[in-house]
């Protein structure tokens, strides 16, 4: 049996997923408002009021704790020679493997809440599809992207 990938993402990962989560559910948050105009509008029961509040809290308690530290426990990333190897999922996990020679290219991006934490998102593309690796320290990421690079390179000229 094939064993799973042992590399994980950096665990301030977590604090970056877990504040995206909170901006996430200002959506919710703007529906409760609305719920509660409504219901002083219209003299709708007051319990839609802590019905609309009690969904926004297990929502919100979900999206910024439960499934973040889920995710951030089940990412795993390995990179071999031939391939890269992905493993992530909250409640289904799924691994892909990407063989090296069909790598196009590599990048890296950053957006401001991950540039806070120094972390980095690897960008692997194929013919058909994009993988990432979130959550990267800013200098592996750069080491893995030039690895990765390197060995696409290498898997091309075999070819």
């Amino acid at each position: 049996m094939v064993r799973e990938p042992q590399k994980r993402i950096s665990t301030r990962g977590l604090t970056v997923w877990r504040i995206s989560g909170a901006i996430h559910s200002l959506i919710p948050l703007i529906l409760v408002g609305g719920a509660i105009v409504l219901t002083v509008i219209f003299s709708w029961p007051i319990w839609i009021i802590g019905a609309a509040l009690m969904i926004f809290a297990i929502y919100t308690y979900l999206f910024v704790m439960i499934i973040p530290t889920m995710k951030w426990k089940r990412w795993r990333y390995e990179v071999r020679e031939n391939e890269i190897e992905l493993q992530h999922g909250v409640f289904v996990i799924k691994r892909t493997l990407v063989p090296m020679i069909r790598v196009q290219h590599v990048d890296t991006r950053q957006g401001p809440v991950l540039r806070k934490y120094r972390l980095a998102t690897v960008t692997v593309s194929t013919a058909a599809t994009i993988h990432e690796i979130p959550a990267l320290d800013v200098t592996e990421a750069e080491e893995l992207r030039f690895f990765i690079s390197n060995l696409a390179r290498v898997a091309d000229n075999d070819v």
